[in-house]
């Protein structure tokens, strides 16, 4: 399936079909990679201690800022790499990550159950890579 600058391979010949993810996604234009986020607010405070659905939203939210600062999309996301520190929260974060991104177009990804993130009151970091189709400027930064 083609989508402008992107193409999402979902199931290349001989491989079973993903769950929620796309085996690979290429494209072409200018490349973003977004490091992993945590789920704080603006003045740097953790949102939803122990709830990994508001944890995950939050750190939606400030991709999805990461994002807008290099002139990107969550429509240009290739690929999501999520840190857990229990996997069992994998459903919570498709749920967040299916409010802003296409579920019919989802992109690669990978999951890891980590011993520990930055702080134990984490429960996920999530980063991304994106692919911004030619043309398409950087906006101009805001302090």
């Amino acid at each position: 399936m083609s989508t402008n600058h992107l193409t999402h391979i979902p199931r290349p010949g001989g491989m079973p079909a993903g769950g929620g993810y796309t085996h690979v996604v290429t494209g072409t234009g200018r490349w973003v990679a977004v490091s992993g986020q945590l789920a704080l607010d603006l003045e740097g405070r953790l949102v939803g201690p122990d709830d990994p659905l508001a944890q995950a939203r939050q750190v939606f939210a400030n991709l999805g800022r990461c994002l807008e600062a290099a002139g990107a999309t969550f429509d240009d996301v290739i690929r999501l790499t999520y840190y857990m520190a229990d996997v069992s929260h994998l459903q919570q974060v498709a749920v967040a990550r299916n409010e802003v991104m296409d579920p019919a177009r989802p992109p690669a990804s990978s999951a890891f159950q980590v011993v520990s993130l930055v702080s134990p009151e984490f429960l996920m970091e999530i980063e991304a890579d994106a692919i911004v189709p030619a043309g398409r400027d950087i906006p101009d930064p805001v302090s």
